[in-house]
């Protein structure tokens, strides 16, 4: 059975940084694309960041890019996501999600498409 399992969420002041963890057992890390999610207004999930499995390519919503970065760690089966410039926005539970279709019809944004979702880490920025 596969379990994901996030850490590394806190208490930051607003310019700060943080990095999150997920865990993945129960099945090879290689075999995921991987993504962070958080709720946002009026949606139950919000795509934040994605990275394909074999770690090539990542994307990136527009209100993160170019202060959060997604990695992987397959010999360690760790996602990361590091996330600097924090703005009080960013508050929210982070969940990680896991797809490993072979083909899904779902775009990477999609909360639809991830099969596989951890229970979520808290960040909270105070400002």
């Amino acid at each position: 059975q596969v379990q994901l399992a996030e850490s590394g969420g806190g208490l930051v002041q607003a310019g700060g940084s943080l990095r999150l963890s997920c865990a993945i057992s129960g099945r090879t890390s290689s075999s995921f694309d991987m993504a962070w999610f958080r709720p946002a207004p009026g949606k139950e999930r919000l795509f934040v960041a994605f990275i394909i499995r074999s770690g090539a390519y990542a994307y990136y919503s527009d209100s993160v890019r170019d202060r959060f970065t997604i990695s992987r760690d397959d010999a360690d089966h760790t996602v990361y996501l590091q996330m600097n410039l924090l703005k009080p926005e960013d508050t929210g539970v982070y969940y990680c999600a896991g797809d490993s279709s072979i083909d899904s019809e779902y775009v990477y944004e999609a909360p639809e498409r991830y099969f596989d979702w951890g229970q979520g880490t808290q960040v909270t920025v105070s400002s």
